[in-house]
């Protein structure tokens, strides 16, 4: 047999999307009935295709698929291995397996950056699920990078001497545009195969450095480094490559150190920090987030210990701590009261106005699942983030629009909530975020006991492309 020893529902929907087809054209394709292929969908890992559609699934995969679809594949695919049931336990990983390789830490940045990108651009994205193995928690996570911390602190600047010629500063100035724009891809489109193409820039960066010469354009260098090193880590959490995440966000601490950036360091600790949160490693990132902000503590505007303070506030929700909570959100609200967003650097403006009342209600939302006294409060949060979010961010609407839903249906207005699941469904076919199709399912899950209802038979009929590919 070719891929698979066995094909599931969701794997021919996974490569159904790689594709780019609908269920009618895939099922025309294929020759397979359009009720079969929608069976498949909605079904998802609970059917195990006969074998003769297993062996017409690999010859579409291995045959008739182009690199970059069979790559989207494996993208869905593994996915799907990466995400927690929400609510459910922590992740599940022997605590006395994964360590970090003591290279990460002690070799040269620049090495670390050109073995992480080499070996991410040579991956075999049909065993990219056994890296969420390799995801570092506990002590194993902390004690290192504490002592990191406090070597860096003491640490020389980087002043290496060039070789050859270096890059020149219309060079830089291009890759530092070329950053922020990869920036804006994430907040739009968030993983799927632009990707690659981040990780491809960052491994161009890797070279230049090698050749860059001394002073401050060595250090723009390694400011470009850290930046496409944090998009990457952003971009391969949103794809499901948990474990490449975690490893791009040390990439960026350590070269927004060697850019001398504490503050884009502490940024880059408060993405790894929210990474655990969503793997329910709540007490691991709050931990990261006191590291942030030890880290930030030296120049950081009002806004960046905004955002700190919401990722704590974040950690003390999911630790059930509404008390040291709400503390935390008040001073975070001071914080935000006191920015100045022409004072920010640019890689802060996504933390707006909206983003702050999109994290904080989100986080009251998770709150009341298990105290439903918290939904009207994260309605009223969710729909101040909705009216305030910018157009183009497309994956951060999605969530807004799908947590209103959800706080609806908690609060037991079920007719309002699948009047607002379908509008953010529109939001949500526009985007390929891994995160928002997560969020999807767990709507779906929550409306399983109101199939009776037509409006909600109605919306989890949409969803059910979808939930297929999350399963």
């Amino acid at each position: 047999m070719g891929m698979h020893e066995a094909w599931t529902g969701a794997d021919a929907t996974a490569l159904r999307l790689a594709l780019g087809m609908s269920q009618r054209e895939f099922a025309e394709r294929t020759d397979i009935s359009l009720s079969v292929v929608k069976k498949w969908a909605s079904r998802g890992e609970t059917v195990i295709l006969p074998p003769e559609f297993g062996e017409m699934m690999n010859t579409h995969l291995d045959v008739r698929a182009t690199p970059e679809q069979r790559a989207a594949y494996f993208a869905h695919r593994q996915s799907r291995t990466a995400i927690l049931v929400p609510d459910g336990p922590e992740l599940s990983i022997d605590p006395a397996a994964p360590h970090w390789d003591p290279g990460i830490w002690t070799a040269d940045c620049n090495a670390v950056a050109t073995e992480l990108t080499r070996k991410d651009l040579m991956l075999d994205r049909r065993q990219v699920g056994r890296a969420l193995l390799g995801v570092v928690v506990g002590a194993n996570l902390l004690e290192p990078l504490e002592r990191w911390l406090l070597r860096a602190g003491h640490a020389t600047p980087d002043t290496t001497t060039a070789s050859v010629p270096g890059a020149g500063l219309q060079e830089i100035d291009d890759l530092e545009n070329a950053a922020r724009i990869f920036r804006e891809w994430d907040d739009q489109h968030g993983g799927g195969l632009r990707r690659m193409a981040v990780v491809g820039q960052l491994n161009e960066v890797n070279d230049l450095i090698k050749q860059s010469q001394p002073g401050e354009l060595r250090r723009r260098l390694r400011g470009v480094q850290a930046h496409l090193a944090e998009t990457a880590a952003t971009m391969s959490w949103d794809s499901g490559y948990q474990a490449l995440a975690q490893r791009y966000y040390v990439l960026a601490v350590r070269a927004a150190h060697a850019a001398s950036d504490s503050a884009f360091a502490a940024n880059a600790l408060a993405g790894m920090a929210r990474q655990l949160l969503c793997l329910g490693r709540a007490s691991d990132a709050l931990e990261l987030v006191r590291l942030a902000q030890d880290h930030a503590a030296r120049g950081a505007t009002p806004t960046v210990h905004a955002m700190l303070r919401t990722r704590e506030a974040w950690a003390y929700a999911n630790l059930g701590r509404p008390s040291a909570f709400h503390r935390t959100w008040d001073r975070a609200g001071d914080d935000m009261a006191a920015s100045t967003p022409d004072d920010d650097p640019h890689w802060i403006g996504y933390f707006d106005r909206a983003e702050f009342a999109g994290t904080i209600g989100g986080r009251l939302l998770e709150m009341a699942k298990h105290a439903p006294e918290f939904a009207s409060e994260a309605a009223g949060q969710i729909a101040q983030a909705i009216t305030l979010r910018r157009p183009e961010r497309l994956r951060s609407s999605a969530l807004d629009q799908l947590g209103i839903a959800e706080a609806r249906l908690i609060e037991g207005e079920v007719e309002e909530a699948c009047r607002l699941g379908e509008e953010a469904l529109s939001t949500v076919e526009k985007t390929t975020s891994d995160r928002v199709l997560v969020k999807v399912r767990e709507i779906y899950e929550r409306t399983e006991q109101l199939v009776n209802v037509s409006a909600v038979a109605e919306l989890r009929d949409r969803m059910c492309p979808l939930v297929g590919s999350t399963v």
